[in-house]
């Protein structure tokens, strides 16, 4: 099977799979206690300058996060451009209550170097996130966040040709890191950008 086709196939794979995918992660998880979705949680990773961050890092400001990686050839670079877009066509005053976060999901290939690279492509303020196998494993498991490696067929283990399997969907964080909502994949610009300015106008 060539590459190109096993691109194609594992890319309509993704897309049919983003809504089953999102309602087993749903399941279960749906609402804590106090009826909020329980999304989100305690993370320690690494920026995309070298510096070391913790949720903490981002309390006062609204998130909105997406958890990707940077070898993705189209769900990733879509979603996160819908993201800057979004965020320039907010009112200023809202855009500067947002930080956009990206999360890789793919720390192996993902390094410091390469998310610094790669999140100013999508918008300025973007922050860019990454670590260790076991501190992105524990971030994405906190925001209910699937993924997998997808290993061609005859490549081995530990090739370095592989695609992500992953939930692709737009979470909105608010300033004490707690779920306020989240955007399904193929959301436009125009109203990810209404959704948001109108959630934070509701939070305040």
């Amino acid at each position: 099977m060539s590459k190109k086709t096993l691109l194609a196939i594992l890319g309509i794979a993704l897309v049919l799979g983003i809504g089953l995918t999102y309602r087993l992660m749903m399941m279960g998880t749906e609402t804590n206690s106090s009826g909020t979705a329980s999304i989100g949680g305690p993370f320690t990773l690494v920026n995309q300058d070298g510096e070391t961050v913790t949720q903490d890092d981002f309390k006062g400001k609204y998130m909105l996060t997406y958890f990707g990686y940077t070898f993705c050839p189209d769900v990733c670079p879509t979603e996160l451009q819908v993201m800057g877009t979004a965020l320039d066509m907010m009112p200023q005053d809202i855009a500067d209550e947002i930080t956009p976060v990206f999360f890789t999901v793919d720390p192996e290939r993902d390094t410091v170097e390469a998310v610094a690279e790669y999140v100013p492509y999508f918008h300025d303020r973007m922050v860019g996130l990454t670590g260790t196998v076991e501190q992105t494993t524990a971030a994405a498991k906190a925001f209910r966040v699937y993924y997998a490696k997808a290993i061609p067929e005859g490549e081995p283990e530990d090739t370095d040709t592989y695609l992500m399997d992953h939930s692709s969907f737009v979470y909105l964080m608010d300033r004490e890191g707690k779920f306020v909502r989240h955007f399904n994949y193929g959301t436009s610009p125009e109203d990810m950008a209404k959704g948001v300015t109108e959630a934070v106008k509701n939070n305040g």
